[in-house]
């Protein structure tokens, strides 16, 4: 067991940047910033490392085919280890949200919920567990307008929505590049059931639902958002066409699709953040 393992099974980025989102979320919503965004950042930057930790505790089998190299696989953090520290990560997410408001209390309780199940059930249900997954992406931005109550999650709805089909985008791609080692493990993922030319389609459509919504917040921020959003649009888009006419794992990981639709969604969070502060 090592430190550096406790660190990278909680894909600190990730965390770091749901948390960030949430602060955004809050921004977006109200114009301001106020103390509590501390603890909106810090609840979902707990429960979401909390939730690859678990993630992490489930698909060990998966991951010494696929990603040999994480925490668990390689030995760096052994499996009750992993149980214990997401429990604890969990629970001290829990505490945070105790200090916010009973609406953000109920969206942490069942995410958290949901970031279980996930892991031990609907990551193996085809399409279900996709949906799930960026259901949480997206909820960041839920959590984050919740602070301000219903009128504050309705300002977000439209990032929430680019959020979803974006992640989704990039769910069903990651389920593409990694056919062998599901298999492998007996998982049902959609490109096993249907194809990777069926998923990649699938991806490619949900890409172009998600700069459909990217467009919305135009009403309320007009052509200088446009003109920062169309990077973050032209990056999902680009990502979208790259990875269409692959046929095999081998090719969608060369493609890297992935981690170009995983760039265009932090860039989508830097635009958010200086049209909520500028515009």
């Amino acid at each position: 067991m090592s430190l550096s393992g406790y660190v990278s099974i909680t894909r600190p980025v990730n965390s770091l940047a749901a948390g960030l989102a949430a602060i955004v979320a809050y921004l977006i919503a109200t114009g301001t910033i106020i103390p509590e965004t501390l603890l909106l950042f810090t609840a979902v930057a707990l429960i979401t490392a909390a939730g690859n930790v678990i993630n992490d505790y489930f698909d060990v089998e998966i991951d010494r085919v696929n990603r040999p190299d994480r925490p668990i696989p390689s030995g760096k953090v052994t499996l009750p280890a992993s149980r214990a520290f997401a429990l604890t990560l969990f629970l001290a997410g829990m505490l945070v949200c105790l200090k916010t408001n009973a609406l953000c209390i109920a969206i942490a309780v069942f995410n958290a919920l949901l970031l279980i199940v996930y892991a031990a059930r609907l990551k193996r249900t085809p399409l279900v567990g996709n949906i799930a997954v960026s259901y949480l992406a997206a909820s960041m931005f839920l959590f984050g307008g919740a602070l301000d109550g219903v009128p504050g999650i309705s300002q977000v709805i439209p990032f929430a929505a680019m959020t979803f089909f974006a992640m989704l985008a990039r769910e069903l791609v990651k389920d593409a590049e990694d056919v062998e080692g599901d298999r492998a493990s007996g998982a049902a993922t959609l490109p096993i059931l249907q194809g990777i030319p069926f998923t990649l389609r699938l991806a490619f459509f949900s890409a172009l639902l998600g700069i459909a919504a990217s467009l919305v917040p135009y009403l309320r921020w007009g052509l200088w958002y446009i003109g920062g959003i169309a990077i973050v649009d032209i990056i999902l888009l680009a990502a979208a066409l790259r990875v269409i006419r692959c046929t095999d794992p081998v090719q969608v990981k060369g493609s890297g699709a992935s981690d170009l639709l995983k760039a265009g969604m932090f860039a989508s969070l830097v635009v958010f953040t200086l049209s909520a502060i500028i515009l």
